[in-house]
């Protein structure tokens, strides 16, 4: 992980401790630094602005912030701060929709998600921007209730804090947790439409989840994460083999994390109340169980989550028509009607959802296989096709825009492969086409055209611009140790237009450079 990367992630605990304010002003000064101006900072610095606004409650300016942190994420070619910068702005977008419906766009929440998804199709090396993408995803997915989508990004995220160079800082029990936790809430919404085996299932499984949480919980909140492991799994068994057992560790739990500051209105709190109401009616405690939800229901705020108030408003009907209250059936018929449809909803934006993910896969191993097609294999620059390929877009309008072109050919390279052999002319090879996209810019293009030939393209770039970036090229080639290798660089420039002219005059400076002596640059005459 590099400085900026562990500077904003450090942002980001403070923002998310209440240091909002301090934080985007943080975050916003370094931004400024490369250029003066917001948008041309890094990704990582992007993101702590973006959790900045939100936790200010600035959600229009997030959104706005999310497609910054977007295109410098394009700019820095970084697939796991893609990934992030779509599931922020997915869940920002689904925030304001909540707040305001002519901001309401499903399909393009949907849309942002599939494509972050996507984006890690590509290798992220840094585990921990990778479980950051993760998790961005899957907390998108878990606010649309497509529980199916969320588990696997969960889950993921999880296995990014299983590689070595992840910091022991309890995420890993806290994506365990978030595991058990997404199987309980599906679970309740299982519950509410008849379906008990189903919900068990789900209990199960966020027993398991909750248990290998508390084995595995490390790091400065290693006891939190330890206890709300211990209250997950004492709710998964409220409704199966234990609820004598669950209905004295589920109150016993959360008295142990209010004394670590959780209020009773807390979502996590809250979300336990329905199972420590049933594991008490099962039990045979009716009359606490009926004062348990009463308690909940009183304390809910409005802005609880409406699968977890809907949760406790059943359970709370279910036990008054259990204790005889004919008053409890309308609304528990109601509520039961209700939640079929919202159900029926979330199953077609889960169609939605998996069909948007079928096509954007499909269209990125078409690009993939394109890409492969105008790559070298041997290099990673482009290989002929590819470079075709690039100077058709460049003038495809006939543009006279300047365009300055390098032939680049290794010096005396067929004595390198029969003196150190072919695998150490690769590695030539390779380490020169490095050197070549080094030392030219993001938008320049950098192409082998075969054996030891190479070729750059500068949009944009005069002949004394480009004379020095080959200067600079010679030089970085001559100082490599190991290796006796020297280049010989043509120079040449021209309108768009005209750009196979400027590829023939550079290709001649170059032969000339070589007839010279090689290790050298040279400029082709106007």
């Amino acid at each position: 992980m590099d400085d900026v990367t562990l500077r904003a992630l450090n942002l980001l605990e403070e923002a998310q401790a209440g240091a909002a304010a301090r934080v985007l002003a943080a975050a916003e000064s370094a931004l400024r630094e490369p250029t003066g101006e917001i948008r041309d900072g890094p990704a990582a610095m992007h993101f702590a602005r973006v959790v900045a606004l939100t936790r200010l409650g600035e959600l229009p300016a997030a959104i706005v912030a999310a497609d910054l942190m977007l295109a410098a994420a394009d700019r820095e070619h970084s697939s796991g701060w893609r990934s992030c910068a779509l599931s922020l702005r997915a869940t920002r977008r689904l925030r304001l929709g909540d707040q305001d419906i002519a901001e309401y766009d499903i399909e393009a929440v949907l849309r942002d998600l599939v494509s972050a998804e996507t984006a890690l199709l590509a290798d992220e090396p840094d585990p921990v921007i990778r479980g950051n993408a993760h998790t961005g995803i899957a907390i998108g997915y878990a606010q649309l209730r497509l529980y199916e989508l969320a588990v696997p990004q969960f889950q993921a995220a999880y296995e990014a804090t299983c590689r070595a160079a992840y910091p022991d800082n309890g995420n890993r029990a806290m994506w365990l947790c978030n595991l058990a936790e997404l199987n309980l809430i599906w679970a309740l919404e299982l519950y509410q439409i008849g379906q008990v085996a189903e919900a068990e299932k789900h209990t199960t499984l966020a027993e398991e989840y909750a248990v290998r949480a508390a084995a595995e919980a490390s790091g400065p909140r290693a006891q939190v994460w330890r206890l709300s492991a211990l209250l997950y799994a004492a709710c998964s068994r409220a409704d199966r083999q234990d609820p004598a057992g669950a209905a004295i560790d589920i109150p016993r739990y959360i008295a142990l994390l209010q004394a670590h500051g959780l209020q009773e209105q807390h979502q996590e709190l809250l979300l336990c109340r329905p199972f420590h109401a049933v594991a008490l009616r099962r039990s045979g405690r009716l009359d606490e169980a009926l004062r348990v939800i009463r308690k909940a229901v009183g304390s809910l705020a409005p802005d609880t989550d409406w699968l977890i108030s809907a949760a406790l408003h059943r359970t709370h009907a279910v036990l008054l028509s259990v204790s005889g209250s004919v008053d409890a059936v309308p609304g528990l018929t109601y509520g039961d009607a209700l939640a079929e449809l919202l159900w029926r909803q979330r199953q077609r934006w889960l169609h939605t959802a998996m069909t948007m993910q079928s096509y954007d896969v499909l269209r990125w191993q078409h690009e993939q296989a394109e890409r492969a097609a105008q790559t070298d294999p041997l290099t990673g620059v482009a290989n002929r096709r590819g470079l075709d390929t690039a100077l058709r877009t460049l003038t495809a309008s006939g543009t006279d825009q300047p365009m300055a072109v390098l032939a680049v050919d290794i010096d005396r390279f067929k004595q390198i492969n029969d003196s150190l052999g072919h695998a150490t002319g690769d590695d030539v090879l390779r380490t020169v086409a490095q050197l070549l996209t080094g030392n030219v810019r993001a938008g320049d293009v950098v192409a082998r055209l075969g054996g030891d030939e190479f070729v750059a393209v500068l949009p944009g770039a005069d002949t004394v611009a480009a004379t020095e970036v080959a200067r600079r090229i010679v030089a970085a080639v001559a100082g490599l140790t190991g290796w006796p290798v020297t280049v010989s660089v043509g120079v040449s420039s021209g309108p768009a237009y005209a750009i196979e002219e400027a590829l023939t005059r550079a290709d001649g400076a170059m032969y000339a450079a070589k007839r010279a002596g090689g290790g050298r640059a040279n400029a082709a005459a106007v």
